[in-house]
């Protein structure tokens, strides 16, 4: 479906147009403009992904761009959500403040609500632009950066803790065999985090690459439990041919990605890269704020906070289902007035909530405990956010005495949401 105004017509993109679209997301991004190769056009259309972009043209040239594509996300508790991702928006600056992204945000999440996405997902290049369209930041990530030498662990380590465990050295066929799984389970106990499809596994280990982007092959790091299962990978790349005074090595190893199902597998994987010969430095790439890293040290000042940014935000499209697909801190009962001036979430809701997940959620006409908008519950739903922080910022307002309590005693989490990806 098109949408015209003035000069501009904003649509779903045709095949012949994919070009001149990928070459308007170089420039939004402040990339080379010599377009994409033929290779890269050719792997984003057999991928089918194609179907989600939309572009504003003003007479032919394409001046905005926007793509959507499914993905799942999982909530507080474990269950998995439909999740509307958004990426690639871009508007050119000889168009800005024209209604644009409006235009183009507006007609997808109206989309979306239809199709039943329970809920929107993106990460904001500008923390600015996403809040007026309903969107909280929900994770957040930290990098540290390890002193190996002042870490305290024995510089004779030789292997994981657990009789039987090992780690393995492997390549990106072994990533692609057991990679997926490992996600999967991954994702069944992380709330926050987000699906992996066959391409992503692609092009992550080397399988899709093209001139705009070329391939350095990192190290794979499998740990196997005692049994023998696969409960743990770490991928990495490092400096060499780093020497510092009296040719004492000094490289950096630089971690792409970390994902452990099990204590015994991150303690590991972590004493492994630390004990790298040559490596002086690991920096961590970005994790969970609470990830265990720093303690997994015997002096965690070693490991020091080197970047730390909002992460994934999160825009609830159906307020019903969001609440009851997650688990909460205890029992308790909240009446939430939730605005949304887009007027696709909006409304007053009575949640019921249970530990186990028996939380029930409808709309009410009773008198609300908390009124706030869309965004800010977008901000609380994984469970990163404190309500009575956004009260103090005059983002939130208790409608009746004690309910702020009530909702951090319900909305809080053990441990803090992690998205790993970037899309």
């Amino acid at each position: 479906m098109s949408d015209v105004e003035g000069d501009v017509e904003v649509r779903a993109i045709t095949d012949a147009e994919l070009p001149a679209w990928l070459r308007a997301v170089q420039a939004g991004f402040l990339q080379a403009r010599a377009g994409m190769s033929d290779e890269a056009v050719a792997n984003i259309r057999a991928r089918g992904a194609i179907g989600g972009m939309r572009g504003a043209f003003d007479r032919g040239r394409c001046v905005g761009t926007y793509r959507s594509f499914p993905q799942e996300l999982t909530a507080v508790g474990g269950a998995a959500v439909s999740a509307n991702a958004v990426s690639a928006v871009t508007v050119s600056p000889t168009h800005r403040r024209r209604g644009i992204l409006t235009r183009m945000m507006t007609a997808d999440l109206a989309a979306a609500k239809e199709r039943g996405d329970v809920v929107a997902t993106l990460i904001a290049a500008e923390y600015a632009i996403y809040g007026r369209f309903g969107f909280g930041p929900a994770t957040s990530v930290t990098e540290w950066t390890v002193d190996v030498t002042r870490s305290g662990l024995d510089p004779r380590w030789s292997g994981p803790e657990e009789a039987g465990a090992r780690i393995d050295l492997v390549d990106g066929d072994d990533v692609r065999k057991f990679g997926p799984e490992l996600h999967e389970r991954f994702r069944a106990v992380r709330h926050g985090a987000i699906t992996r499809d066959e391409h992503w596994w692609l092009r992550s280990t080397g399988q899709q690459v093209t001139p705009e982007f070329p391939w350095d092959e990192p190290f794979y790091a499998l740990y196997r439990d005692p049994s023998g299962r696969v409960d743990g990978l770490l991928v990495y790349e490092t400096t060499h041919d780093e020497w510092g005074d009296s040719l004492l090595p000094r490289n950096t190893a630089t971690v792409r990605s970390m994902t452990a199902v099990t204590p015994a597998a991150e303690r590991a994987l972590w004493h492994y890269v630390c004990s790298v010969d040559k490596v002086v430095t690991v920096k961590s790439g970005w994790l969970a704020p609470d990830d265990l890293l720093p303690h997994l040290l015997p002096d965690p000042r070693a490991a020091r906070v080197t970047g730390h940014a909002d992460w994934l935000w999160v825009r609830i499209l159906d307020v019903v289902r969001a609440l009851e697909a997650r688990t909460y801190g205890g029992a308790g009962t909240l009446v939430l007035e939730v605005a949304d001036p887009a007027g696709l979430a909006g409304g007053r809701y009575r949640l019921e909530a249970a530990p186990d997940g028996g939380a029930v959620c409808s709309p009410t006409g009773a008198e609300p405990d908390l009124a706030l908008d869309i965004a800010e519950l977008g901000r609380l739903w994984l469970g990163d956010e404190s309500v009575a922080r956004l009260v103090a910022l005059g983002r939130v307002a208790e409608e009746r005495a004690g309910a702020v309590a009530v909702a951090d005693a319900l909305f809080a989490t053990a441990r803090r949401p992690w998205c790993q990806d970037l899309f």
